[in-house]
């Protein structure tokens, strides 16, 4: 039986990389592409496969985001993120979302496939360098409890994060979130205040630095 694989990537040359080497193995299917968050959660729905690759930094709704509205839909799903980001901060909350493996972009194809191979066998994976950062990490959350890895944010307003850093207007944020523009108003004056950021500027650099949304 093979392990039937999805891909979410903005870059086209990636998605179209990542087939040409998972097609060489037999026992595994490409079901699916998706250039942004919003379409791959759409399609991962409709073609349900056992593993999503899944990029973080996605237009319209971010990988973190996706990541957690498609394991809120199907519990089972496998998500691996792929990303060029080891920040601490960022690969937990891939984790929280839903994730079931982190690797970087520069790991190496086989290690890849090996992770695959682990979470269509129902385990996790994490590459060599997460898996250091994520030790570390651990080690001072255990020796300072007042260390965090959150921001306090809500699921939805970090959609409404991402879209003002990618330069949406409220108009166009209520008709994505199919919301009315108070409501967006409402969500872009409590993101400022929990953040402390009164600026749009400030925000899109927020929103680069946590990984929502590409530079």
């Amino acid at each position: 039986m093979s392990i039937r694989v999805f891909i979410a990537d903005d870059h086209e040359i990636m998605r179209e990389g990542m087939c040409a080497l998972l097609r060489r193995r037999p026992d595994v299917e490409v079901v699916g592409q998706a250039a942004d968050g919003r379409q791959a959660v759409r399609l991962v729905k409709e073609l349900a496969p056992d593993v999503v690759i899944m990029d973080i930094g996605m237009p319209n709704l971010n990988g973190i985001e996706a990541t957690r509205q498609m394991v809120a839909d199907n519990p089972k799903l496998k998500v691996m993120a792929l990303s060029t980001h080891s920040d601490g901060a960022i690969v937990a909350k891939m984790l929280k979302a839903g994730a079931s493996g982190y690797m970087l972009k520069d790991s190496a194809f086989a290690e890849l496939m090996t992770g695959i191979d682990a979470m269509a066998r129902g385990n996790t994976y994490l590459c060599t360098k997460i898996a250091r950062v994520i030790f570390s990490d651990y080690v001072n959350m255990l020796t300072n409890p007042k260390w965090s890895g959150g921001d306090g944010l809500t699921s939805r307003e970090i959609e409404v994060l991402q879209l003002v850093a990618e330069g949406r207007t409220t108009k166009e944020i209520a008709r994505i979130l199919n919301v009315s523009v108070k409501t967006v108003d409402s969500h872009r004056e409590h993101i400022m205040d929990k953040l402390g950021i009164h600026n749009v500027a400030g925000l899109t650099k927020y929103a680069v630095r946590e990984g929502f949304t590409n530079p």
